[in-house]
């Protein structure tokens, strides 16, 4: 197994690789910016130069600012786009790139994989621009799936529900915010970083080979009831 982390803490990638450790397999992790396009392609050159290929990339940055829609600068809005759409973009690109290449070696496969969120299908008050880059993601994913195709590559969105990360952190610790959206979550929490293990998993295994262009909706049931 070969695994590369992208990461903006380094404290975060130490973790990772410490976890990591106790699985055979070689790792490697790189902070980077993925709204600096100059800084994604040295760290997918040094991804590279380290594996020597890269079979799956998932693109999971983001971050959300709050603002009344009325009152919102400029320089907030395109913060948000500049890391969760031009991150993207910077990202998949590279990885794209490397796995057509690799294609028309003989060497078809690959996995691209972007992070939405059920934000792009519910009206989110004060959160517009977060919404409005999380439906670009399905997509741009939905257009890779059908570009890509035929270099055997997949390409598909995840969209997260309420999940417990240290981007919510400060919404689940509001007893109001917690009393108002648990009661709409049939099961009845939130969820955790392990309830995606299971389907980057399947994503990068040979099982989804024909799935491509879908959107998975993990959110313990929000969006249905």
């Amino acid at each position: 197994m070969v695994t590369c982390v992208f990461g903006g803490e380094i404290k975060k990638n130490q973790i990772a690789l410490h976890e990591l450790s106790d699985f055979a397999g070689t790792f490697h992790s790189i902070v980077v910016d993925v709204a600096d396009e100059g800084a994604v392609s040295e760290a997918f050159s040094e991804t590279l130069s380290v594996f020597g290929r890269v079979d799956g990339c998932f693109a999971n940055a983001g971050v959300g600012k709050r603002n009344i829609f009325h009152e919102q600068n400029i320089e907030s809005w395109r913060r948000v786009y500049e890391v969760n759409l031009d991150g993207l973009f910077f990202t998949l690109r590279a990885a794209a790139k490397h796995m057509k290449e690799r294609a028309e070696r003989g060497d078809y496969g690959g996995r691209l994989v972007g992070v939405s969120s059920i934000g792009a299908r519910f009206g989110m008050a004060k959160s517009q621009a977060y919404a409005g880059s999380k439906g670009a993601v399905i997509s741009i994913m939905q257009g890779l799936a059908v570009e890509y195709a035929r270099y055997g590559v997949t390409a598909n969105s995840i969209l997260p529900g309420h999940i417990e990360t240290a981007m919510t952190a400060k919404n689940l610790e509001n007893e109001k915010f917690v009393n108002a959206i648990i009661p709409r979550i049939p099961s009845r929490r939130f969820g955790t970083p392990d309830d995606f293990e299971a389907i980057a998993a399947y994503l990068m295994s040979d099982s989804s080979n024909y799935h491509s262009g879908d959107c998975f909706t993990i959110d313990g049931g929000f969006s249905m009831f």
